[in-house]
């Protein structure tokens, strides 16, 4: 006998688990909505931790967002981060960040200029905002300060010698240094692995006197990102104050801690305050002929069935599944949009695969109206109560211009702002 579908009865439905998705339950639960909230793994985790918002264009990295805002609404009206006002793309930054630092990692204010925050490869890197256990590097870099960093032996993806000498010519006080992590067997060791041994103290100390007597005249230490999956800033501080020297994290090649470590604090503090989350799920279908939006899906207990009153896509691009690449074209793929895409398959690509003007295939993407909409062949909206978010928007190129935080936390916050409208109009509706 087939079991009945588990049912939830909600405002929004937020289909995705990306950053985009994560972004639109934070601005929902700062609005009081009812939200739900469903997804696969999503790419969270393949993140350094640093939110961009506008860091690059095809001549060179940029260091005033805000003025590269202006410009981007000038040469590109298309892209997203254009269609949105720069108050509310400043509001949409500054409430995400404050909201995450109070869940549990702290976050650097969004401010006027870029952060130039340190790669795994000893690159710099344009940013918008940091996690607080990643700025004594840049300050340090800044100034050009004595300092130590440390890598650990059977560590892939990161070496502190490679690091120290791209960064020599700009910063000579660098120094590299590697010691064995405690414990651990011989051969390969892995960053998830350490961040949750050094939430241990024992563990903090064994790995402090290793550092010290590496230190020397290094005014600060930095430190590949394990410094624990949970509370980061209080490991920071706890191993900071065993070494008498500020103490920095560097970004390891993904998927890497900082990533991991927002996924976790979202799926832990969300259910506590009030959403429904169903993880490691994908949406098999969305009905959108109903009173309310339908959505199917299938977990290891049965089927379950979400309904809402409106709904925020935020399903990625082809890493989380959103879109996919086939032989005859790029397809959506929960309700089969319409994708902006290159004619032909053969105008995917340029020649030169580093050419500074990017990739067509890049800035595919779904269409949508000024309230953030999806919008069928016709250009005409999809569904008044259904809203997209995040890199699955088309006519942005995330990774050549560093905005895909910026993207995804702008977008979410008007998607769920034109959200709010249609739930509001609903429960007037119902009210009379």
């Amino acid at each position: 006998m087939r079991q009945a579908a588990r049912s939830y009865s909600v405002q929004l439905a937020i289909i995705g688990s990306g950053m985009a998705g994560f972004a639109a339950s934070v601005f929902a639960l700062d609005r009081g909505i009812k939200t739900a909230q469903v997804g696969n793994t999503g790419a969270v985790a393949y993140t350094t931790g640093y939110l961009d918002l506008l860091g690059g264009d095809q001549h060179s990295l940029l260091t005033d967002p805000w003025r590269a805002l202006v410009e981007l609404r000038q040469h590109e009206p298309r892209h997203p981060l254009a269609r949105i006002g720069e108050q509310e793309i400043r509001t949409a930054l500054a409430r995400f960040t404050h909201a995450v630092s109070e869940m549990g990692i702290a976050y650097t204010s969004p401010g006027e200029t870029n952060l130039m925050a340190l790669s795994p490869a000893g690159t710099l890197k344009p940013t918008c905002s940091v996690p607080r256990t990643m700025l004594p590097g840049i300050e340090a870099m800044t100034q050009g300060a004595p300092t130590l960093i440390v890598d650990f032996d059977g560590l892939k993806g990161f070496s502190a010698a490679e690091l120290v000498a791209n960064l020599r010519d700009s910063w000579p006080e660098l120094r590299a240094a590697r010691i064995a992590f405690p414990d651990l067997p011989p051969g390969q060791v892995y960053p998830e692995v350490m961040a949750r041994a050094l939430e241990v103290s024992t563990n903090r100390d064994r790995v402090a006197e290793l550092i010290r007597p590496l230190i020397g005249n290094a005014g600060a230490v930095g430190v590949p990102a394990v410094l624990g999956m949970h509370n980061p800033d209080r490991v920071q501080q706890a191993l900071q104050q065993l070494l008498g020297v500020p103490l920095f994290e560097i970004p390891t090649i993904p998927p890497a801690v900082p990533g991991i470590r927002l996924r976790e604090m979202f799926e832990q503090c969300f259910p506590e305050r009030g959403l429904t989350l169903v993880p490691q799920q994908k949406v098999t279908r969305i009905d959108l002929t109903d009173a309310k939006l339908r959505l199917s899906l299938r977990d290891s207990y049965g089927e379950v069935e979400i309904l809402a009153q409106a709904a925020v896509l935020a399903t990625g691009r082809f890493l989380s599944g959103g879109l996919f690449a086939g032989r005859n074209g790029i397809r959506e793929t929960l309700l089969d949009i319409p994708v902006t895409q290159p004619a032909a398959r053969s105008e995917w690509y340029r020649e030169r695969y580093f050419d500074r003007r990017g990739h067509p295939l890049n800035r595919a993407g779904i269409e949508v109206d000024d309230h953030f909409r999806p919008l069928d062949a016709a250009g005409r909206r999809l569904d008044p109560r259904l809203f997209a978010a995040g890199i699955l928007l088309a006519h942005q190129d995330w990774t050549r211009q560093r905005c895909g935080a910026g993207v995804a936390i702008a977008s979410a916050y008007q998607a769920v702002k034109g959200a709010v409208e249609v739930i509001g109009q609903g429960s007037a509706a119902t009210r009379g």
